[in-house]
């Protein structure tokens, strides 16, 4: 009902992966976002990859708006470490076409120096 009457309103042409309903609150037991006395979920978001693993979660009390755009954007990134298969890591805030990060030792203590100079580019 969310994606129908308010999300198709604020994703140009909808949300471009799977959303699930859980009317009986299995899922919702199962992944620990289940409130049994107010008999509702609370929000979960989980991005899970190709593979069944969880790459991420976020589970906000309903009181808590989510930032769409947020949930995309890390979506993207998930979707560029692994297209890279590992060689390439997102910074904070990656958008596609912004600089990436090389994991390795040489890296240590420079995430800093890259992360500011590809947001100054933005």
């Amino acid at each position: 009902m969310w994606n129908d009457y308010e999300l198709a309103k604020m994703v140009p042409g909808g949300v471009p992966f799977p959303m699930l309903s859980d009317g009986g609150g299995k899922l919702g037991m199962a992944y620990g976002v289940y409130d049994e006395e107010a008999g509702v979920e609370n929000r979960g978001r989980f991005i899970i990859d190709p593979d069944g693993v969880i790459q991420a979660y976020e589970v906000l009390t309903p009181p808590v708006g989510r930032l769409v755009a947020e949930n995309l954007r890390q979506i993207q990134a998930f979707q560029h470490v692994r297209a890279t298969e590992g060689a390439e890591a997102t910074p904070s805030g990656w958008k596609p076409g912004k600089i990436t990060l090389k994991p390795g030792p040489d890296l240590v203590g420079k995430v800093w120096e890259v992360w500011k100079t590809s947001m100054e580019k933005d």
